[in-house]
């Protein structure tokens, strides 16, 4: 494997993130007709890594885990890492991966955030489980389904503009009952909700970048790409 997307964030020297494309092939299990060749591939990424990544279960979910107490498989949508060597990591194609570490280089944390999670507190779960204050923490957004792609109906909208009516500006108006969605425009607002101002990234298209993202808007039944972080 090689030619890795990497952050283009100032993390701490310690710390260490890549995201895989489609280049690297389907990285998840649950995907059946790639089921075989998955552990191959796991294995071939291992050999980039210090430790097998904590592989979650996830389930457009808040849940937000401890990498180093926690089982594979376990079901949850986010873990954090204290531990140099503990591999945090979540599977996407088209939701919004997110990396997190501290300017000290002591903790780092990886969310999966489709609309679902986003809305329902899942990145401020992450946050939380972190316990470091929000202006000492940086935030890696990674490849999503961009604004132009990612149609949402009025529900989806009103998800995040109940509680939140800024959060508007995230939407723009479409066909009759239908919006343009930014995930990164609303996963921004959230983490400055938190104090988290130094954010990076958020400029991908999972489903327009064909030749590079898996979309599971744009395919269906498609594989599933990895971001990674950890210390050392």
């Amino acid at each position: 494997m090689a030619d890795f997307l990497i952050p283009d964030w100032p993390a701490p020297t310690n710390v260490r993130a890549f995201a895989t494309t489609r280049a690297h092939g389907n990285l998840a299990d649950h995907v059946a007709y790639e089921k075989s060749a998955v552990a191959a591939r796991r294995a071939e990424l291992r050999r980039h890594l210090p430790g097998e990544p904590v592989w979650l279960s996830q389930v457009h979910g808040t849940r937000c885990v401890e990498a180093e107490a926690s089982a594979p498989g376990v079901e949850a949508d986010a873990s954090v890492a204290r531990t140099p060597g503990v591999v945090c990591a979540v599977l996407s194609a088209d939701c919004l991966p997110i990396l997190l570490c501290d300017e000290a280089g002591c903790a780092v944390g990886a969310v999966h955030a489709g609309w679902r999670g986003l809305a329902a507190g899942v990145l401020e779960a992450a946050v939380a489980a972190m316990a470091i204050p929000g202006e000492r923490l940086l935030a890696w957004l990674g490849p999503a389904i961009g604004p132009t792609a990612f149609e949402v109906g009025d529900e989806v909208r009103a998800a995040f503009v109940t509680d939140d009516p800024a959060a508007a500006d995230a939407f723009v108006a479409g066909r009759p009952g239908k919006w343009g969605c930014d995930l990164y425009a609303l996963a921004r607002r959230r983490l400055r909700a938190r104090g988290v101002e130094r954010v990076f990234g958020g400029h991908f298209c999972t489903f327009s970048e064909a030749g590079r993202f898996y979309s599971y808007r744009r395919e269906g039944v498609t594989g599933r790409m990895a971001s990674l972080i950890w210390t050392v």
